[in-house]
């Protein structure tokens, strides 16, 4: 196919007819346009795709914000109620020990109104109130450390003034009940023959409360042949006192009692007719009567 182009001039018409070159260049040009839109059009998109990953970054970031300032701010809470307990605890502490050292005459030994001398080169950093809480606490922990040394030596100190008083042995082992049965020679309930009986029996409701009748250590704890659930306490001076037939221990062996405080629950344990505990008190290992124990007043 050919194509013929009509030029008029001022000498007439002139005939031209172009080649197949020239009949190429409108579609050239055409696919040069549309090649240029489509790539104009490429970078528009990736630029907004751009803007919008850049605004989810900036979202996140302001989310993450946010969530470390909540958490900052509950972390300074609770740190300021953590030292605020511990200047509770320091306040009771430091009002106990100094009433201890007030009642034994030892002020001159224990200041505890005083600071708790420590010290030392430091390096000084920024004062933010973070730095500050944490500064406090560890001051709290010097003078709760140095208030309890004092302390546990007051203690030390008390218990030897009164371990006289704690291991004199009185009182029945029983806070509520009955003597069932003297220390000496009775008719066994069990075979009716006339045996020694190295003990006294105090009878009472099942569950109730067995206490010690002085302060010691618990040497023994657990099931013992004829006493059933057995607890002996060595106070000391070679005596010891033992509490039978028991429901219930509420102590183990290498424990401090202190007088009257429960060591056992009575029971009908072992060799036994109904709920009583079977008390006894030995010296240098023999049983001995506790009547005068039990009897004589508190020391």
């Amino acid at each position: 196919m050919s194509v013929t182009v009509f030029i008029q001039g001022r000498n007439g018409a002139t005939r031209w007819q172009p080649g197949k070159r020239w009949l190429l260049l409108p579609i050239l040009l055409i696919a040069a346009g549309t090649g240029l839109y489509q790539h104009h059009a490429k970078q528009i998109v990736q630029q907004q795709n751009n803007v919008d990953n850049e605004r989810v970054a900036r979202e996140e970031q302001l989310h993450q914000l946010i969530e470390l300032k909540g958490a900052t701010e509950s972390q300074l809470a609770m740190l300021v109620t953590h030292v605020a307990r511990m200047q509770a605890k320091v306040t009771r502490l430091e009002a106990l020990g100094q009433q201890v050292a007030k009642d034994y005459k030892l002020e001159d030994q224990f200041d505890f109104s005083s600071e708790v001398g420590v010290g030392g080169l430091s390096e000084l950093g920024s004062n933010i109130e973070l730095d500050q809480l944490i500064q406090d606490m560890d001051r709290l922990v010097y003078r709760i450390d140095n208030n309890n040394v004092q302390l546990s030596l007051l203690e030390t100190v008390t218990s030897n003034l009164h371990i006289d008083d704690e291991r004199y042995i009185s009182g029945r082992p029983i806070q509520k009940g009955w003597l069932s049965s003297h220390y000496g020679l009775r008719n066994d309930p069990f075979n009716g023959r006339r045996t020694m009986h190295k003990g006294i029996d105090f009878a009472g409701k099942e569950g109730a409360d067995v206490v010690a009748t002085a302060g010691g250590v618990v040497t023994w704890s657990g099931s013992m042949f004829g006493y059933g659930e057995l607890v002996e306490i060595d106070h000391g001076n070679g005596l010891r006192t033992r509490y039978g037939h028991n429901k219930s221990l509420s102590v183990a062996v290498g424990d401090v009692v202190a007088k009257g405080e429960s060591i056992a629950q009575m029971g009908s344990t072992g060799r036994s007719t109904g709920p009583h505990v079977h008390y006894e008190v030995l010296r240098n290992g023999q049983q001995i009567d506790p009547k005068k124990y039990v009897y004589r007043k508190a020391g």
